[in-house]
Formats: C-alpha cells, sequence, structure tokens
C-alpha cells in the first residue's frame, strides 16, 4: 500500500509540527469494473453480478435500520451505531439528543489476515 507524508501541526501547541503517513488513495473500481472481475471468476454474466450487488445495496439497509447486523461472510459485518448527548433524568431525553449515526463495519477473519499482511511503500 502506498503511503505519502504530511507535515501536521499539534493541535494544543501549533509551533510543534511532526510529519504523519497518510494512505495514497489511487482512485476507485466501480461498481461496473468489479462486477466485470467478479464474471472472470466465475460462471456468472456480468449483469448477473450487478444484479446481485445492487439487491444487496438495496437490501442491506432496511435490516441495518431494524437493528440488525448484517454478515457478509468473511468479509465481514455492518452495524448501525449512533452517539448521543447524555442528560440527567430519563425522562429529560428526546431523539433530538442522537447524533452522529454511522455504518461500522468489522471485517471477517480472511479480510483481517490480508491487512495485517499489508506492505507500505512510500510514494514519491
Amino acid at each position: 500500500m502506498k503511503y505519502h507524508l504530511i507535515e501536521r501541526a499539534n493541535p494544543l501547541n501549533r509551533e510543534a509540527k511532526k510529519w504523519y503517513a497518510s494512505p495514497v488513495n489511487d482512485g476507485k473500481i466501480s461498481k461496473t469494473e468489479l462486477a466485470k472481475e467478479i464474471t472472470g471468476m466465475s460462471s456468472l454474466s456480468r449483469g448477473d453480478v450487478s444484479n446481485v450487488i445492487e439487491s444487496l445495496l438495496e437490501a442491506m439497509p432496511k435490516y441495518l435500520l431494524m437493528g440488525k447486523s448484517v454478515s457478509l461472510g468473511e468479509f465481514g459485518t455492518l452495524r448501525l451505531s449512533f452517539t448521543s448527548e447524555g442528560v440527567d433524568t430519563q425522562e429529560a431525553f428526546n431523539t433530538g439528543k442522537i447524533t452522529g449515526v454511522k455504518v461500522i463495519f468489522t471485517p471477517g477473519v480472511e479480510l483481517k489476515r490480508a491487512i495485517e499482511a499489508v506492505s507500505f511503500e512510500r510514494d514519491e
């Protein structure tokens, strides 16, 4: 994985700067490109693969919003999470205190192994 170095100031002491590694984003792979690659590894057509991906993307939010975790096997699991403002009593709480809804992704065993085996290369 490629990285580049970025100099950043310490928020508590703007004079103290250090260099940090930052991953290089080397573009995106589209759903069509991904479907084409999967087609080459299976007996499915690109349209079949695209339809499965579209159906997954359509169905997944329904289950996440029901409070379920969505397991994608060895790829990993997705779930919703949020934060809320604290209140002194239960009666003082309202849903307006809930903020920061986000999707949490927990990689599966095989993906974790692949991530742990990453090697790094500086992008000049």
